[in-house]
């Protein structure tokens, strides 16, 4: 299993970048999609989550500013991201909670993770 994360870059207070995440291998009972962050110096933090079925779910700052979504068919799981602000900077991952095998609900997936850099 192998989930690489792309779109990241380099981008103006105020600008935008749309993340992509391919899901390449089997993940059995995918429950949850999602994308975290860590800033140098700081833990991984929970940006937006998709429970599958369900509603997705923002961290404060980013409501109204980020958007995830998903393309079921093609494995992939995206966060667009507009008024982007410096305190975005970090380096973003994303995560499939699910399944090594048909009885496993319980595994965690992560991706090498993508930089995102926000200048003033």
């Amino acid at each position: 299993v192998q989930l690489q994360a792309s779109g990241g870059g380099l981008v103006q207070a105020g600008g935008s970048l749309r993340l992509t995440c391919v899901v390449s291998g089997s993940i059995f009972n995918i429950n949850v999609m999602g994308w975290y962050r860590q800033a140098p110096g700081k833990q991984r933090e929970l940006v937006a989550t998709m429970p599958i079925p369900g509603s997705a779910e923002y961290l404060d700052s980013v409501k109204g500013r980020f958007t995830i979504s998903r393309n079921y068919a093609r494995n992939r799981v995206y966060l667009q991201m507009n008024s982007l602000q410096p305190q975005d900077t970090a380096v973003y991952y994303c995560n499939v909670h699910g399944g090594r095998t048909p009885s496993d609900y319980g595994a965690d997936f992560w991706g090498e993770g993508t930089q995102v850099t926000v200048s003033s």
